[in-house]
């Protein structure tokens, strides 16, 4: 079996990457999921809502593959400000919440110095192991 593309319906095209890949072991690999919506259109600048917004779209992958949020086994995120992060702590974790429950899986942070869409405030990226 090929490694199988994911791309929630009604969101537009992904150009020169994919939303998702399923291999052949149920391993689904996320790409980095920044904070615009289906249209690929920013509807925050906030850092909060970026973050809530990347983290619905990790989401909708892992749904349109055949998963569930407890299937995430992993979360990588890209930051461009550390300060911002920190003194949202409280935010932060509301929002995780409020989208991924009280689900926990390995995580790395990472800051950068900026992100390839100019608006993008983080990117997080997951991998999710299906069918367990």
């Amino acid at each position: 079996m090929a490694n199988e593309i994911i791309q929630p319906d009604g969101w537009a095209p992904a150009k020169g990457y994919a939303n998702g890949v399923l291999d052949k072991n149920d391993v689904l690999y996320v790409g980095g999921q920044i904070g615009w919506d289906e249209n690929q259109i920013f509807q925050s600048h906030d850092f909060i809502g970026q973050m809530e917004q990347a983290l619905m779209n990790i989401r909708a992958v892992v749904e349109k593959a055949g998963g569930k949020v407890e299937d995430i086994t992993r979360l990588t995120w890209y930051i461009t400000d550390k300060k911002e992060y920190l003194a949202r702590q409280r935010e932060v974790g509301e929002a995780y919440r409020r989208v991924l429950g009280r689900h926990f899986p390995a995580m790395a942070m990472v800051v950068v110095a900026g992100l390839i869409e100019d608006e993008a405030l983080v990117e997080v990226e997951a991998t999710a192991t299906l069918g367990g």
